[in-house]
């Protein structure tokens, strides 16, 4: 089969777990004889309409488009809306060669039905939307945008139009797909698609990226958070809890990564005396394992506010590397479960900072809790999250499969 997969980043340059979990996609499917061909927009600086080029033997059609991230709110939404119209012009003539016989597109970004719909009819193939985001109702739970307003209804347009396009829409979690439905109703072909890695991309231990020596950690029990940063993240959840920590002498965090919340961390960091934090700029999705190999827990975050039920893809990063996990959530959210019956880390509710603290510290003090939380992480990553499960699923609902 030769198939699309649609994300709104891409490597070699994106941090993003998502564009990892897109190339490892494609790398699965190349292996089995399929021809995959990774579709997303260029770097801000590029002057053709289409670049084609390839990673690891997979091909990339990068198309012209503006900058996404980094960027004011405004000028955001202004480039993403116009994703699909500009992803299509660059590689219509293409597509019309020689035709696709499936397409996996990627949200966030909603603004990608456009451009599935346009292969879709072109191609004569099915189409598979792998949610991940339900924007841009987390943004009106954030209070970021207001219900009702004619920005709401702006993306709604969009996010109807990202649904309609698809096939089947995968959902990262049952309760997910609950929402999903109680949001929408039973008018979408749903299945729970869980997020996955590559358990075989596990670089050699031998191989570091220079952390510890770069900011004097030899012997620091390094907390890390790499990704997003941003709003849905609740940044400050995390910034509270380095505060509490200052009195655990061989705790430090780490947070590496880029979003709209960057100054946020750099300047609580500042302002609040924070020697025991350190920040990142966004590195390679080779040095982001490097640095993997080096740290000791992995954080993350998700905003009390939220009504989705996020399982973030940077959890799976944690896991290749046998890192126990160490998270805050909403309530609800069925991380919780999937995580605490493994036995594979701390998650707590977002606001219980007095337990988030208490559990931060055990995870400092005590290096065989870490090793046996870690190996219960990457064996849980085993069973649940391969990539090979992931991309059997999504081919499996091809009805026109070759």
């Amino acid at each position: 089969m030769r198939i699309a997969i649609i994300g709104d980043d891409s490597l070699p340059h994106s941090t993003l777990v998502h564009a990892k979990m897109l190339h490892e996609l494609a790398l699965y499917y190349k292996s089995k004889g399929d021809e995959p061909i990774i579709i997303s927009p260029g770097q801000a600086d590029q002057s053709e309409r289409l670049v084609i080029d390839e990673i690891d033997s997979i091909t990339y059609w990068r198309f012209r488009s503006g900058k996404l991230r980094g960027q004011g709110k405004l000028k955001r939404a202004i480039n993403e809306t116009f994703l699909s119209v500009k992803a299509w012009l660059a590689i219509r003539v293409e597509t019309k060669k020689k035709k696709f016989d499936g397409v996996v597109y990627y949200s966030p970004s909603i603004f990608f039905g456009y451009l599935a719909y346009k292969i879709k009819a072109t191609c004569h193939c099915q189409t598979y939307l792998i949610l991940r985001d339900m924007f841009p109702q987390w943004a009106i739970d954030e209070g970021l945008i207001k219900q009702g307003s004619i920005i709401e209804k702006y993306f709604r347009f969009f996010e109807r139009l990202n649904y309609s396009a698809a096939d089947r829409i995968g959902l990262m979690s049952p309760k997910n797909l609950e929402l999903f439905e109680k949001f929408n109703g039973k008018q979408y072909n749903t299945e729970v698609l869980f997020n996955w890695a590559d358990i075989n991309a596990f670089p050699c231990k031998s191989l570091v990226f220079g952390l510890r020596e770069q900011f004097n950690l030899k012997d620091k029990v390094i907390f890390f958070y790499g990704g997003n940063i941003g709003h849905a993240q609740d940044m400050g959840n995390l910034l509270r809890l380095a505060e509490a920590m200052k009195e655990v002498a061989n705790a430090h965090f780490i947070f590496l990564g880029q979003g709209d919340e960057v100054e946020l961390v750099k300047q609580t960091i500042k302002d609040n005396f924070l020697f025991n934090c350190s920040f990142l700029p966004s590195v390679s999705q080779s040095d982001y394992k490097l640095i993997l190999n080096e740290v000791d827990v992995g954080l993350f975050s998700l905003s009390s506010k939220h009504t989705a039920h996020n399982f973030p893809g940077k959890l799976l990063g944690y896991m290749v590397h046998s890192l126990p996990t160490l998270g805050s959530v909403n309530k609800g959210n069925d991380l919780v479960d999937v995580i605490h019956g493994a036995d594979a880390g701390y998650i707590l509710y977002n606001g219980d900072d007095q337990g988030f603290y208490g559990v931060a510290k055990e995870l400092a003090l005590s290096k065989s809790l870490r090793q046996q939380i870690g190996g219960n992480a990457n064996k849980l990553l085993l069973d649940k999250f391969s990539v090979e499960s992931a991309a059997l699923q999504i081919l499996n609902s091809f009805s026109n499969r070759k």
